[in-house]
């Protein structure tokens, strides 16, 4: 899963057509509004997302701060802080109600603003071209069974 989502937020159409600064604080927010949509499908399917991808996906994410040299302070007040911002994206990332179509994501402007500050201007081709990205990675990832989700997804390309 980490992986998946490692390689997902490195894709170079983020950072050259998007301009988006490639730095690890911009990865952490793309890989977790990848991780978002993929949980917001598990639940419209009926489905529990499994517990130990999430928990290998933070442990991951643990590891690579520890890699480059945070201490124990450090890391776990960053652990604690992304496991708040996953949630803060989880709970927002689609403005529809929970009762409408499936099919469809509306991807919270105000959500894409805050985490990423080079798109604050929702008319620019940059921003339409980032909203339509995770829209379509959602139509991708909807139309994918559950069980092999996580392997197809590496077939997404933008």
């Amino acid at each position: 899963m980490y992986n998946t989502l490692l390689g997902l937020s490195r894709n170079i159409f983020f950072y050259k057509e998007i301009k988006l600064p490639d730095s690890f604080e911009t990865r952490i927010y793309l890989m977790f509004f990848h991780f978002s949509i993929i949980m917001k499908i598990f639940k419209k399917k009926g489905s529990k997302f499994d517990q130990s991808s999430y928990d290998s996906l933070f442990h991951n994410i643990e590891n690579n701060l520890r890699e480059l040299g945070f201490g124990d302070v450090s890391v776990n007040k960053k652990m604690k802080d992304m496991n708040k911002l996953l949630y803060d994206i989880l709970l927002k990332i689609d403005e529809k109600d929970e009762e409408a179509n499936n099919k469809e994501i509306k991807i919270n402007q105000k959500l894409i603003i805050k985490y990423f500050k080079e798109l604050n201007d929702t008319k620019s081709v940059s921003y339409k071209k980032f909203e339509r990205y995770f829209i379509d990675f959602y139509n991708f990832c909807f139309d994918i069974s559950l069980d092999n989700m996580i392997r197809e997804i590496v077939k997404f390309k933008k």
